[in-house]
C-alpha cells in the first residue's frame, strides 16, 4: 500500500509532489503579474496615460520569453534529461522574481518579464514529461491531475497575496518559494525511459525537424495546440475583459478583475481534479476533452446571452463553470505528451502549452478588431465559435493515448 501511494511510481511520489509545487509557483507568478501590473507601474513612475501601453509591452515580452523558452527548454530536456528542465526553469524564474522586487524603471521590468517568461515556459512540460515516463501507464493520468489541480491554486494564492502585501513583497515571496522548491528538486531522479534512450547514441534527440516532419506528425502537433485554444478564450474573455463585458451586458453589478481571477481559477482547480478522475473512470482522455469542451461552450454561450439586470452571482456561477470545464487541461497536458516519442517528448510537452498560451494574442487581437464594429457580446461570440470550431476539428486528428506504451522513439 505504501509503495502504491508513496513509492517511486506512486501518486504521492517525490516527482509528483515537487512537480505540483513547481506548477503552483509557475501559476502564482503568471497571475501575480496580471494582478499587480497596474499598481507596480504607477509605483515606478509610469504616467497614467501610458500604463495600458506599457502593460501590453510587458505582457508581449513575457509571452515572447515563453514561446522561445518552450522550444529551448524542450530541446534541453530531450538532449540532457527531464530533470535539467525542472532545475533550470525554476532557478531562472525565481531569480527573475526576486529581481522584479527591486526594479525602478520600465526597461528593467521588461527585461525581467522576458527572463521570467523564458523560465516559466519549461515548468509544466518538464513535469508532465517526467511523470508520464516515471509512473505506471494506467495511473500516470492521476499524476498529471494532481499536478494541474494543485498547481492552479497558485492563482488563488497570488490573488490573496496581492491583497495583503505590496507588489514588491509579493514578487519576493514568489522568488523565495521557487528557491526553496529548488532544494527539494535535488532529490528527484531522472526518467529511466530517457536514460535508456540516451544510451542509444544513434538516436536523434530534441530535433525540431523530427517534431514537424513528416506532415502527419506536424498536423498532430498543430492539432494539440488547437485543442487548448478554448482554455485561453475563456481566460481572455471571461477573466481579463470580464469587467468591460459584464458592464456592456448590463449586469446589476459588474464583476471585478480580482473576483473574475479567483472564481475562474477555483473552477480550473476543481475541474482539473474532476476531469482527471473522470478520465480514469472512463479509461479515456479524448472522451473527457470532448465532454469538457462541450460544457465550456455551453457555459460561454449562456454567459454571453444573459439579459440586462442579471445579478452578479449568475455571472460568477457561469465563470466558475467555464473554469471547471477548463479543467480538461489536466488531462490534455498528459495527452499531448503521450502523442510523441521519447526523443522529442519533452520538446512537444514544453512547447505545446506555451504555443497554446500564445493564442491569447490572436484571441485578444481578433476580439479587439470585432468589438469596434459590434457589441462586445457579439464579438466574443464570434471569436468563441471560431476557437471551439477549430478545437473540435483538431481533436479528430489526435489519437487516444490512455494506457499507451510510451517507450518508443520518433524516426
Amino acid at each position: 500500500m505504501t509503495n502504491k501511494w508513496f513509492g517511486s511510481q506512486g501518486l504521492f511520489s517525490m516527482i509528483v509532489i515537487v512537480s505540483a509545487l513547481g506548477y503552483f509557483v509557475d501559476i502564482y507568478d503568471l497571475v501575480l503579474f496580471s494582478t499587480v501590473r497596474v499598481v507596480s507601474l504607477r509605483d515606478i513612475g509610469v504616467p497614467e496615460s501610458e500604463i495600458f501601453s506599457k502593460s501590453v509591452l510587458l505582457l508581449n515580452l513575457q509571452m515572447a520569453g515563453m514561446l522561445l523558452g518552450g522550444l529551448l527548454w524542450g530541446i534541453v530536456g530531450d538532449k540532457h534529461g527531464r530533470v535539467s528542465i525542472l532545475f533550470g526553469s525554476i532557478l531562472l524564474y525565481s531569480i527573475a522574481n526576486l529581481a522584479n522586487a527591486l526594479i525602478t524603471n520600465v526597461d528593467q521590468y521588461a527585461v525581467l518579464r522576458f527572463i521570467a517568461g523564458f523560465g516559466l515556459a519549461g515548468e509544466i512540460g518538464g513535469a508532465v514529461t517526467l511523470v508520464s515516463e516515471s509512473m505506471k501507464q494506467e495511473k500516470r493520468g492521476l499524476g498529471t491531475t494532481l499536478i494541474a489541480s494543485f498547481g492552479l491554486t497558485g492563482a488563488i494564492f497570488a490573488g490573496l497575496i496581492a491583497q495583503y502585501v505590496d507588489w514588491r513583497t509579493a514578487y519576493a515571496i514568489g522568488g523565495v518559494l521557487g528557491l526553496l522548491l529548488l532544494m527539494l528538486r535535488m532529490k528527484i531522479l531522472e526518467s529511466g525511459m530517457f536514460a535508456s534512450m540516451k544510451a542509444e547514441r544513434h538516436v536523434r534527440r530534441g530535433s525540431i525537424r523530427l517534431l514537424v516532419w513528416p506532415g502527419k506528425r506536424l498536423l498532430r502537433y498543430l492539432s494539440c495546440i488547437a485543442v487548448g485554444v478554448p482554455l485561453y478564450f475563456v481566460l481572455v474573455i471571461f477573466m481579463t475583459f470580464a469587467p468591460e463585458l459584464t458592464t456592456a451586458l448590463g449586469a446589476a453589478v459588474p464583476i471585478t478583475p480580482q473576483n473574475a481571477v479567483m472564481v475562474i481559477y477555483i473552477g480550473f482547480a476543481a475541474g482539473g481534479l474532476a476531469m482527471g478522475l473522470l478520465s480514469q473512470y472512463l479509461k479515456s482522455r479524448k472522451k473527457v476533452v470532448v465532454i469538457a469542451m462541450a460544457g465550456m461552450m455551453a457555459a460561454s454561450g449562456a454567459y454571453l446571452l444573459l439579459p440586462p439586470g442579471t445579478p452578479l452571482l449568475t455571472y460568477q456561477i457561469l465563470t466558475f463553470l467555464c473554469g471547471f470545464s477548463g479543467g480538461y487541461a489536466s488531462v490534455f497536458f498528459m495527452m499531448a505528451a503521450e502523442q510523441f516519442g521519447t526523443n522529442v517528448r519533452a520538446l512537444a510537452a514544453t512547447s505545446i502549452p506555451n504555443f497554446m498560451r500564445g493564442a491569447t494574442i490572436l484571441i485578444s487581437g481578433g476580439y479587439g478588431l470585432l468589438k469596434a464594429d459590434m457589441p462586445l457580446h457579439a464579438a466574443a461570440g464570434i471569436v468563441g465559435i471560431i476557437c471551439f470550431g477549430i478545437a473540435f476539428a483538431a481533436l479528430t486528428q489526435i489519437e487516444e493515448t490512455f494506457s499507451k506504451n510510451l517507450d518508443y522513439i520518433e524516426r
